[in-house]
């Protein structure tokens, strides 16, 4: 795979027409993230949108609710055709398990492939602190990231979202076959926004991240195409 290619551009625009805008205007880029802002406005059409352009597709829903319910919603979302979908891996083993049980479920009723269900582990706009004391978690954050990435491999999931920060201890502790998903990238020349846990894009890789959100240093930028372009020059030098 090239390095470009494990770049995934959210599309946090709040309509279709916005998405299909920024998607012609970088053409480069092969893998997208609706995450619910879009999805709420566009609906399933915006992912046809992506398949007719041949693009990759990380459904961002953070899927959190009863068992039954997200078992539900996940069988629906195996035929979308989309290539990652998330949930909260506070839902709980046996929600993680029905979860992923009906996306096999449905992408065999369907005849496609299944999507990857992947594992929200903490938020990265979360510090340790907003940990601690508001939500009241008497783990250190690195050790509460890893628990729930845990949690998803055990209950069958194939891989997780978590801070570049915490990637080198998961990767370790995981596996190489567990897909790690890192948002809060950025890179030196860009503002780290809300994001409390960040990386460069060349850190995170070498820590062992395999796909990297990168959002507003892209698309806020006076020229994306030139953004995406700087950021794929910094990768090219990952050994």
């Amino acid at each position: 795979m090239l390095l470009s290619d494990r770049i995934i551009v959210p599309l946090d625009v709040p309509s279709a027409e916005a998405a299909i805008l920024l998607v012609e205007q970088l053409p480069q880029v092969t893998f997208w993230k609706v995450g619910l802002e879009l999805f709420v406005s566009a609906g399933p059409p915006i992912l046809q949108m992506l398949r007719v352009r041949q693009k990759r597709i990380f459904l961002d829903l953070k899927l959190h609710d009863i068992p039954n319910t997200v078992a539900g919603a996940c069988r629906v979302v195996a035929g979308y055709g989309v290539d990652l979908v998330t949930i909260h891996a506070t839902a709980g083993r046996i929600a993680l398990q029905a979860a992923q049980a009906a996306i096999q479920e449905g992408a065999e009723t369907q005849g496609l492939a299944a999507p990857r269900l992947i594992a929200i582990t903490v938020l990265t706009s979360l510090s340790a602190r907003s940990l601690a004391f508001e939500l009241k978690i008497p783990l250190e954050l690195p050790e509460y990231a890893l628990q729930m990435a845990l949690l998803a491999q055990e209950s069958g999931l194939g891989g997780a979202v978590c801070s570049p920060q915490e990637v080198d201890s998961l990767r370790s502790l995981l596996g190489k076959d567990f897909v790690l998903v890192c948002p809060g990238v950025r890179p030196t020349w860009a503002s780290a926004g809300d994001q409390s846990r960040t990386l460069t894009p060349r850190a995170a890789i070498q820590a062992g991240a395999d796909y990297l959100v990168i959002g507003r240093p892209i698309t806020a930028a006076p020229d994306p195409v030139a953004a995406f372009a700087r950021i794929c020059d910094e990768l090219a030098t990952v050994v």
